[in-house]
């Protein structure tokens, strides 16, 4: 029976790990709360339940006595590498490749590995898309190099300004702020000649487009806390983003 006790409580911790990973790297609530219950499952537990939310996950496991157990989840990033991994890993608990303490420790490995590319590469990328979302737009070639140098600095901004004040509020607005100040300097220098197309283009890397798509995908499962809430943290990063350009064009 303490055996039996001792295996339910590392199974709890093997999904409780698998489950922050996965919420901690840009994950929807409902893969979370399958994943979590599917290693459960492939483990003997056939009686567990899981309830995530963006900021805690809960998992218990039917028996006597049940067993229950909170963790908090503060900090949330996008890495759909790690998210692709911890699913390998599900998969291969499933079809009987992994032990329980050789699915942990993989799992571990995954916790703290990192996949980002460095950061000039983000700023690069950053710039370039800005670039090409200016030309989706419809804006003018010419147009293009100021969207770029606009667009990468304002990830630099927003990447300073977190590590400075850990509120991705303020760092978004201030960086949207940079940016349309950038862009204003720009046409005022004779470099730039559409504001507007050179803002929106500046602005789209900052847009959160996996939180609005995860958002809508929890609440068509059925995930309404989640959904709401994270449409919540997309709709203030939008609303920083044009207050922050706002600004900016108030002053012209």
């Amino acid at each position: 029976m303490e055996n039996q006790t001792r295996n339910q409580y590392k199974v709890m911790e093997l999904c409780l790990l698998a489950g922050k990973i996965m919420l901690q790297s840009g994950a929807e609530t409902y893969r979370v709360e399958d994943t979590m219950m599917r290693i459960a499952s492939s483990f003997g537990i056939q009686e567990s339940h899981s309830y995530v939310t963006p900021t805690g996950i809960i998992f218990s496991i039917e028996g006597e006595p049940p067993k229950t157990k909170l963790i908090r989840v503060t900090e949330r990033t996008t890495d759909l590498v790690k998210v692709a991994k911890v699913n390998s890993i599900s998969r291969k608990i499933s079809s009987e490749e992994l032990t329980l303490d050789e699915a942990y420790e993989s799992l571990k490995k995954i916790e703290f590995s990192s996949h980002y590319y460095p950061f000039w590469m983000q700023v690069v990328a950053a710039a370039v898309a800005s670039g090409c979302f200016l030309i989706m737009f419809k804006g003018e070639w010419r147009d293009f190099i100021p969207a770029m140098f606009a667009g990468g600095f304002g990830l630099i901004s927003v990447t300073y300004f977190h590590r400075i004040v850990p509120i991705k509020f303020f760092a978004e607005f201030l960086a949207a702020f940079i940016i349309g100040l950038l862009s204003f300097l720009f046409i005022k220098m004779g470099f730039g000649f559409q504001l507007d197309k050179i803002i929106i283009g500046s602005v789209m890397p900052l847009v959160p487009g996996l939180l609005i798509t995860n958002a809508v995908r929890d609440l068509m499962a059925g995930h309404l806390v989640s959904g709401l809430s994270k449409g919540a943290e997309a709709f203030l990063t939008a609303f920083a983003i044009g207050s922050g350009i706002a600004v900016v064009l108030s002053f012209m």
